[in-house]
């Protein structure tokens, strides 16, 4: 069964949102990487797609990169302090774009 078809299931239950992913990893140096993505029914205004999300890379007290969905602030990115936009193209590709950018910043330190 094809992942819309589950979600439209789990909708018509009245099942409000269902979690797509959720992983935490904690590296030998104490850094740590979170992904949580979640399908909503709704768009988190002002994107237009039905996803909720929060990627995470540091250490306690500390964002190096972030990716989130803000309501009112849309799809976007942190990187070292840095806030930018960013063009969400779907929940697969937001995390390889995460992990990319966290091998990079893991491969600088």
């Amino acid at each position: 069964m094809a992942f819309d078809a589950i979600m439209a299931l789990w909708h018509s239950f009245g099942v409000t949102a269902v979690l797509v992913i959720a992983d935490k990893v904690i590296f030998d140096d104490g850094a740590i990487q979170e992904i949580v993505v979640w399908q909503v029914p709704t768009p988190v205004p002002p994107t237009v797609h039905g996803f909720k999300y929060r990627l995470f890379y540091g250490s306690p007290g500390q964002r190096l990169i972030g990716y989130d969905n803000e309501r009112g602030k849309g799809d976007h990115r942190h990187r070292e302090g840095v806030e930018e936009p960013y063009h969400f193209r779907g929940w697969e590709e937001l995390i390889d774009d995460f992990l990319t950018d966290v091998a990079r910043m893991r491969r600088r330190r």
